[in-house]
């Protein structure tokens, strides 16, 4: 029987949805059968044999329909292997080594028993467009996501499926 995971996001401008689909491509590559699905629409996680969940941060905060995601499932989701994931530093520093949650998001994480989380590099296109976004994205823009860092965390997670029989 295969292995299925839901790879679930939040994301605003689409950069935390890319990680979440080189993540399902990773998983797949190990046999997984990985779904990925925007957050705020997923429903139920019923025929999940494990979920990842990601969100873009933003201000030390993580995506609302990540929150919202994890407060909707937590009854559900306590008793899955749980991944989290966030995206959102606009520098290199998510390569150079383990970047902490939160305290909002290890809240979440102890609430719906998250296995760990991991922090991969954000993307803001310099002509993004918002006041705010756009005096960031000035000093700050560009891609810092590395594919390869997110590729093996999915591989991490593929190895510790099968070491914990999923």
């Amino acid at each position: 029987m295969t292995t299925r995971v839901l790879v679930a996001y939040g994301s605003k401008r689409g950069s935390t949805a890319e990680i979440a689909e080189w993540i399902a491509d990773a998983l797949r590559q190990e046999g997984i059968d990985a779904d990925v699905a925007d957050a705020g629409r997923v429903k139920d996680v019923t025929g999940y044999d494990a979920v990842i969940l990601g969100g873009a941060l933003y201000a030390g905060r993580w995506h609302r329909a990540a929150r919202r995601f994890a407060r909707r499932n937590a009854g559900e989701l306590i008793h899955l292997p749980v991944w989290a994931f966030s995206s959102g530093p606009l520098d290199h520093t998510a390569e150079e080594g383990v970047i902490e949650p939160p305290p909002s998001l290890t809240r979440i994480m102890s609430r719906i028993g998250a296995q760990s989380h991991a922090t991969f590099g954000g993307r803001l296109d310099p002509e993004v467009h918002g006041m705010i976004a756009s005096a960031v994205a000035k000093k700050q823009g560009g891609d810092y996501r590395d594919r390869e860092q997110v590729r093996a965390w999915a591989r991490e997670i593929a190895r510790e499926l099968a070491a914990i029989g999923v």
